[in-house]
């Protein structure tokens, strides 16, 4: 709901697009992809959309008791929870495409053929993986570093801020600070 409140407040087409028939519009707005682009451009397709899935797949791992952590090495438990992770991006890029609560929802993103493509559907939970590993590996081998470098907890804030960015925005839906991790605080 945060993320669709944001486009409606800053998005003037989805404003617009918000009167009319919701079921019928909605029905229309659903549609098999022809193409591979949909319209956005690259940084949001090849950035935003994986770092948007690495922050689901985060939360996914916030609840999943089979996690395994990344201190615990990257083992075949490590890659198995990510997997889980990764399919869970790619359902929940699924549902903020065309789900019941989507863009082609709330918005009706879709009803012109040349904003649906598989770019989404593939780029989001692959990139999602790529991005909750590389995080994972710079939290466990370069954050931690760099928090016991230094005692000025700003500093170490924003380690944590500017190097994982999905775990941030993964940790600010779940109502907890940006830069806090389960399995060490701050000193």
């Amino acid at each position: 709901m945060l993320e669709h409140a944001g486009r409606v407040v800053f998005q003037e087409k989805t404003r617009r697009e918000l009167g009319g028939p919701f079921f019928s519009d909605y029905a229309h707005s659903i549609r098999m992809p022809h193409t591979w682009n949909d319209g956005d451009r690259w940084p949001i397709n090849y950035i935003g959309h994986p770092i948007h899935g690495a922050a689901a797949g985060f939360i996914w791992l916030e609840h999943d008791s089979r996690a395994a952590p990344p201190s615990d090495g990257f083992n075949r438990d490590y890659w198995t929870s990510r997997g889980r992770a990764s399919l869970w991006a790619a359902f929940y890029s699924l549902q903020f495409e065309v789900g019941p609560m989507s863009e082609a929802s709330i918005g009706n993103v879709g009803m012109d053929p040349r904003t649906t493509g598989w770019v989404d559907y593939v780029v989001t939970p692959l990139g999602a993986l790529g991005i909750i590993v590389t995080e994972d590996a710079i939290d466990r081998y370069v954050i931690h570093r760099l928090e016991t470098s230094t005692d000025k907890r700003p500093l170490q804030i924003l380690f944590r801020l500017l190097l994982n960015p999905s775990r941030s925005l993964s940790n600010i839906a779940l109502g907890r600070s940006p830069w806090a991790r389960q399995d060490r605080r701050l000193q």
